[in-house]
């Protein structure tokens, strides 16, 4: 997002806080979290009080599609919510994003994808069941499209597949690692669910059935200037 102090970073779908507060401590910009969860909201404001950001950062109970601020923000970020909007909603999701950024600013969008050429299987999965019964996941094509009608343009698409099959299989072995730790907190039913999902994930993203993409988009200025650079050096 080449974040520059000064800048306001609107992070939606923030979690537990901690993007929001790198980019606030590291990049100096004014950084805002959204969630619909109140447990990571108290969390996070908890957590940035006690790193002394409380004058630059804060995370609030908010949905994306109630955000006013019109152009009120340089860069937008969602990393790990995409697969939660579904694609009935993708053109509301894409068009708000649109309306809040500033021109010129630039949106990353992180999540996971389908493939086009897998077909939808009959009944609930396993997730859907027990892990992610709101997750709906869709193919890369049918988000950069949905990106593109809302006035988007796309600058840059990343696979972070063999990526995240490593992720994942870390977090299955610290998992099995603190086994008794967890179960002071969750039941051993759910301790496995987590367990098997994970697994199942590792699996999915190292054969390729799932993938997980970071697109940039960019909202071009009123005489079509990204303000992006040439080459991905500078990126990197």
């Amino acid at each position: 997002m080449r974040l520059r102090p000064g800048q306001r970073l609107l992070d939606v779908g923030c979690g537990w806080g901690g993007l929001v507060m790198h980019a606030a401590a590291h990049y100096g910009v004014d950084a805002t979290g959204i969630t619909l969860s109140q447990p990571q909201a108290d969390l996070a404001s908890q957590r940035i009080a006690a790193a002394g950001l409380a004058d630059c950062c804060r995370v609030e109970v908010r949905d994306y599609r109630q955000m006013g601020e019109p152009e009120g923000y340089d860069a937008l970020v969602s990393v790990g919510m995409f697969e939660h909007v579904g694609a009935a909603l993708l053109p509301t999701y894409f068009a708000q994003a649109l309306r809040l950024l500033r021109s010129g600013g630039v949106f990353l969008n992180h999540g996971i994808a389908s493939r086009a050429t897998d077909k939808p299987q009959p009944g609930p999965s396993f997730s859907d069941t027990y892990v992610f019964p709101d997750g709906e996941l869709v193919p890369i094509n049918v988000t950069l499209d949905a990106a593109e009608e809302a006035g988007f343009e796309v600058r840059d698409v990343e696979s972070l597949r063999e990526h995240y099959a490593l992720t994942l299989r870390h977090w299955v072995r610290r998992l099995e690692t603190h086994h008794d730790q967890a179960l002071q907190f969750v039941d051993e039913p759910t301790y496995r669910v987590w367990r098997l999902f994970m697994s199942g994930s590792a699996h999915g993203f190292s054969v390729g059935r799932i993938n997980v993409y970071q697109t940039l988009l960019v909202k071009p200025d009123e005489c079509g200037r990204s303000n992006l650079p040439l080459t991905r050096a500078d990126w990197y």
